[in-house]
């Protein structure tokens, strides 16, 4: 087993002893993180709100943006300063529970003391500023705290306290610590040469990175695995982009979708521009088979490129032994979910036009103009690149990649060890157990 291969294998129970190190310092001085906290409880009560309004505040969620890849050079040395910062806030006690009222959300212009817990534990995290002081008074500088919370989570940056930013907030500091620890090992197994473009798709982040030359170039939301059709760790290379792709259903969607579809309704095929094939090449009439039959008539399905097409405008194929491949949908209404864990295996990806243009630059002939006429064109064109780019699928679900600005995302497969971290992501996904492309089906 590779380096890279192995990432995943890692666990909290196998972790270095550069973290041991850390915590033998982390303990040292807990009696200056206990000072600190201190320090935060009897900070001055702001309560007046005309002393408490900072314009900039509700803006600190761009602060947590980087440039750096999740895999740059400064990270590992950025999630070790962050390890030794919560050793110490796991030394004086970790963070308090935040309780919000039964009657009002805890959101910009209340006044309840629910958030003085609030405050105290943001600025535990290094979300709110000490300065901002303690008092009952959700104001600005608690809104862009807890904005910049959210997006360090991955959440919706509307400066609400509701259910998942809750359920992140009270994840003891014991369980993120141990969550770094984890991440740090995996962070450690990709730390060599990646090359020069590769393009990196975080799975429990449900996002993707094209990186050159070490620097962030596109960032596109992703649509990656559910928990029981996990999207699977893989490092390779990307070799083709195909422009109005067919799409071919499996044998066993054919059989335990298809076929029960066409006895409910002899127009899918025609509707969804499916056709069917002999294995000589020639097209098979609907009409011709028995779909009250018990097993699925011996012919390929397959779906004529278009809007309609289950994969619409691209398809980015690497070798893999899962038959797994990057690929645009028609649903683009499902890149605005809060939980992205909804194909079968694939990814999709947000704005892979953009994605394609960058992967082809360097293949001559294939500007983005020529890739909006060839898809407007309607054709199946394969393209091969013209050198392949790395791609690797990674589990990583905290990171830094800028200083003191450590990234959290939910355990979406469990594989962390902390059974609080899957909170947010075990609720409202809908389980398969369909075939690993039953996402593609066309509706």
């Amino acid at each position: 087993m590779s380096k890279k291969n192995g990432m995943d294998a890692f666990s909290r129970r196998g972790f270095l002893r550069s973290a041991a190190t850390l915590g033998a310092a982390a303990w040292a001085g807990a009696a200056s993180a206990q000072d600190a906290l201190n320090e935060i409880i009897n900070s001055p009560r702001r309560g007046s709100w005309d002393d408490q309004f900072d314009a900039k505040a509700s803006r600190t969620a761009t602060a947590v943006l980087s440039n750096t890849p999740v895999f740059g050079p400064q990270t590992i040395g950025h999630v070790q300063q962050a390890i030794f910062d919560y050793q110490q806030i796991v030394a004086s006690g970790g963070w308090p529970t935040v309780t919000p009222p039964s009657t009002v959300r805890l959101e910009l212009g209340v006044n309840d003391p629910a958030v003085q817990q609030l405050r105290q534990r943001l600025m535990v995290s290094g979300d709110l500023p000490r300065s901002a002081g303690i008092s009952s008074a959700f104001d600005s500088y608690v809104d862009g705290a807890v904005k910049r919370f959210q997006a360090r989570h991955g959440l919706p940056s509307d400066g609400v306290i509701g259910e998942y930013t809750l359920k992140a907030l009270n994840v003891d500091a014991t369980t993120r610590l141990a969550q770094l620890e984890t991440n740090l090992v995996r962070l450690q197994s990709m730390s060599g040469d990646l090359g020069r473009r590769y393009v990196m798709v975080n799975i429990p982040a449900a996002y993707i990175e094209a990186v050159e030359n070490g620097r962030v170039v596109l960032r596109h939301t992703a649509i990656v695995g559910k928990i029981d059709r996990q999207s699977p760790i893989l490092n390779s290379k990307i070799y083709e982009v195909i422009l109005n792709p067919y799409w071919t259903a499996p044998r066993s969607i054919i059989q335990k979708d298809i076929m029960p579809l066409m006895r409910k309704d002899p127009t899918y095929l025609e509707r969804n521009a499916i056709r069917l094939f002999d294995g000589g090449g020639n097209e098979v009439s609907p009409e011709t088979v028995d779909w009250n039959a018990e097993k699925a008539p011996n012919l390929m399905f397959r779906q004529d490129p278009g809007k309609i097409n289950a994969m619409s405008s691209t398809k980015i194929n690497f070798h893999n032994e899962h038959q797994v491949y990057m690929h645009d949908t028609p649903q683009q209404g499902l890149f605005n979910k809060l939980m992205r864990f909804e194909s079968s295996g694939c990814v999709r990806v947000q704005n892979v036009r953009d994605l394609s243009t960058w992967l082809l630059k360097e293949t001559p002939g294939w500007s983005r103009q020529q890739i909006e006429g060839t898809i407007k064109a309607g054709v199946n064109t394969p393209i091969k690149l013209a050198e392949e780019v790395p791609v690797y699928f990674t589990y990583i679900t905290a990171w830094s990649a800028k200083d003191r600005v450590v990234q959290f995302r939910d355990d979406i497969y469990q594989r962390d060890g902390a059974a609080e971290l899957a909170l947010q992501t075990t609720t409202g996904i809908e389980q398969s157990s369909g075939p690993i492309d039953a996402d593609a089906l066309p509706q």
